[in-house]
């Protein structure tokens, strides 16, 4: 059953003729209905809401966007990282757990006319968990992860970019969500840059006035590894903004010892000191030195019952040396202008 406050709202905003505070009253019914596993009615309302306002979902509604499968501007997923098992500075910590508290409390906060934050920014270079964050929030709020898909978001035609983000805000208002954009800059470029065309111009608007325009029950999470390249204007729309650092030694320290610890019951163990495969690993981001854990791991396995995973990690330690030694013969070559 919706809350009374939200029927009491809808009743209200009929009477008035409000039909833009009726149709979200309507939404959040819906996304209410919906989280409360009564879908037969969810589809109901969601689907006089789309015939009411002539917007037809054919990228991004069930159930194509839902399951995920590709055809839809959305891929749906279950999330499964949690937040205990990042390693993230304190202070980011601390945001998450007020983010969660304001959303667990949020009728005490409507009660005084509050509204819990749902808009986050996430900055930092590629690799160090802005993704598995974005997740490990929708895992702490127990809401699916929703995740633009460009390649089906951008039209080749003109205004048709603008017509599909319509269609993708006017799904997820009727569910409770986390909607990620990974590589933000992708839409949300300055639009006073002299090289980008009118039409993306307006397309920033237009995403700018539907995030605004999200009911808190929806959390927004735009992640970007340029930062400098959004338009001034989208740094406003957040009201949680945090960087993810490259980790320090220490992090790195840490994210061994827990890797060697989760796969201890094979027998595994690096046979180096944690203090060693940081340095080795210092300025990597955290998925490289993932893909660094797994493939000494995955070699250790093949290698059983007589798998000597100290050889094993001094051999990607040093095929690591020679991608870096490439690496920067490479550079040198391109400042000096050899090919």
């Amino acid at each position: 059953m919706a809350r009374a406050d939200l029927l009491c709202d809808i009743i209200k905003y009929g009477l008035n003729n409000d039909g833009v505070n009726f149709r979200k009253a309507a939404e959040a019914i819906c996304a209410e209905e919906r989280a409360n596993q009564h879908g037969v009615l969810a589809k109901r309302i969601e689907e006089m809401l789309r015939i009411s306002s002539k917007t037809f979902m054919k990228e991004a509604t069930a159930p194509s966007a839902r399951n995920g499968n590709g055809d839809g501007i959305v891929s749906e997923k279950i999330p499964e990282k949690k937040l205990e098992h990042l390693l993230l500075p304190r202070n980011i910590i601390d945001n998450c757990q007020e983010l969660f508290e304001e959303h667990m409390r949020a009728d005490l906060l409507r009660s005084h006319g509050l509204e819990p934050r749902n808009k986050i920014l996430l900055i930092g270079p590629p690799g160090n968990g802005k993704t598995s964050l974005a997740e490990a929030i929708a895992e702490a709020l127990m809401l699916p992860i929703l995740t633009v898909k460009y390649e089906s978001l951008v039209g080749a035609y003109l205004g048709e970019t603008a017509s599909r983000l319509g269609k993708l805000f006017d799904y997820v208002k009727t569910r409770q969500c986390v909607l990620f954009f990974d590589e933000f800059e992708t839409l949300g470029k300055e639009r006073g840059d002299t090289h980008e065309t009118g039409e993306i111009k307006r397309v920033v608007s237009s995403l700018l006035l539907q995030i605004d325009a999200l009911p808190s029950y929806v959390i927004a999470i735009a992640a970007t590894n340029h930062e400098l390249l959004l338009d001034k204007a989208a740094w406003r729309r957040f009201q949680i903004r945090m960087e993810l650092p490259k980790p320090s030694r220490s992090d790195l320290e840490v994210w061994f010892e827990q890797f060697e610890r989760r796969n201890a019951h094979n027998g595994f163990s690096f046979g180096y000191a944690y203090s060693t495969l940081a340095k080795k690993l210092l300025d990597r981001s955290y998925s490289e030195a993932e893909e660094f854990g797994l493939s000494v791991y995955r070699q250790f396995i093949l290698r059983q019952p007589n798998g000597n995973a100290k050889d094993i990690t001094q051999k990607q330690l040093s095929l690591l040396s020679t991608v870096n030694i490439n690496s920067k013969a490479k550079e040198t070559a391109q400042e000096e202008g050899v090919e």
